[in-house]
């Protein structure tokens, strides 16, 4: 989706015009891919903006540091404050929000020790990742021919810039073959998560996501979902799912920061009953969660104001 351009991006500290928001070519993390980054929104609610979780996602920023052995040069309330403003100068009521932590430019090489870290938050509106509809309409979905990183080959718990390489493959194989998103599978065969969402398949009545173990980034979106999953009833659980567990499920549901909850109609051309019961009431409360409607949850919108 193309990137609608607003006033002002925040680097090392200080608020830029977006137009001089600019990195060197030879910046360490535009070759090595070493950066860690988060993906946030903001939503209008009735008392202004309100940034859906963003100290837990600014601590998950910092975790993803922590295992790649970046040092982070501001602090969890640095960066909640820095994103706040981010925010503000947009003028917007709502906004995606995407702070990257990124080695800079100074430094050559595969040794990251002597490399400075930078870190940016930008904001700007977009949409549904998956669509607008697609609650009700789902989306199409095949299992990719990429398996999803081995947790000693690439780090699947960090929100790494490197790790992506894996999801971009998959969602352009999946696009190309007419599809609209990919399913991936850990090493052993297993269901991990989707290109940029975790996934939920109900069997005989209960909600299931896969493991960290599998693979599967710990959702931010995934954990609301699982709160509220249960705060309406459902048995929801964290648990192995196979491939064939997807092709007979009673519901499927993908969701993310950037997709929210989604529904999916088929995988691999089999068709998945769209949209479930189960999905349509997350999603419906997911909603009005994230703009401040759920009384029960107003403790995860942050006020940018």
């Amino acid at each position: 989706m193309p990137i609608t351009t607003t006033p002002k991006i925040w680097m090392n500290g200080a608020l830029v015009d977006w137009a001089d928001a600019r990195v060197h070519v030879l910046t360490h993390t535009l070759h090595y891919g070493t950066g860690v980054f988060e993906g946030i929104r903001a939503y209008e609610t009735d008392k202004g903006p309100a940034v859906f979780r963003l100290t837990d996602h600014i601590v998950r920023l910092h975790n993803s540091a922590k295992i790649m052995g970046m040092p982070m040069p501001y602090s969890v309330e640095e960066l909640v404050e820095a994103t706040k403003a981010t925010v503000r100068s947009t003028g917007l009521p709502a906004c995606y929000v995407r702070p990257l932590a990124y080695y800079g430019y100074g430094e050559m090489g595969l040794n990251t020790l002597p490399c400075k870290v930078d870190v940016a938050i930008a904001c700007w509106p977009w949409g549904a990742y998956l669509g607008d509809d697609a609650v009700e309409k789902g989306v199409r979905m095949k299992i990719s021919s990429w398996t999803r990183h081995d947790h000693n080959t690439m780090p699947p718990a960090a929100k790494t810039v490197g790790n992506y390489v894996n999801s971009s493959l998959a969602k352009v194989e999946a696009l190309k073959a007419g599809y609209d998103e990919a399913i991936m599978l850990a090493p052993n065969g297993l269901v991990a998560e989707c290109t940029g969402e975790n996934i939920f398949a109900v069997r005989n009545g209960v909600i299931l996501t896969p493991p960290l173990s599998a693979g599967a980034l710990e959702g931010i979106t995934q954990n609301s979902v699982m709160t509220i999953a249960r705060d309406l009833g459902y048995d929801i659980r964290v648990d192995n799912i196979a491939r064939s567990d997807l092709y007979i499920a009673e519901e499927i549901f993908a969701c993310g920061t950037a997709a929210e909850v989604g529904s999916v109609r088929s995988v691999d051309e089999r068709e998945i009953p769209c949209p479930g019961p189960k999905t349509r009431a997350i999603a419906a409360t997911y909603a009005r969660a994230v703009r401040g409607q759920e009384k029960k949850y107003l403790h995860w919108c942050e006020l940018a104001n």
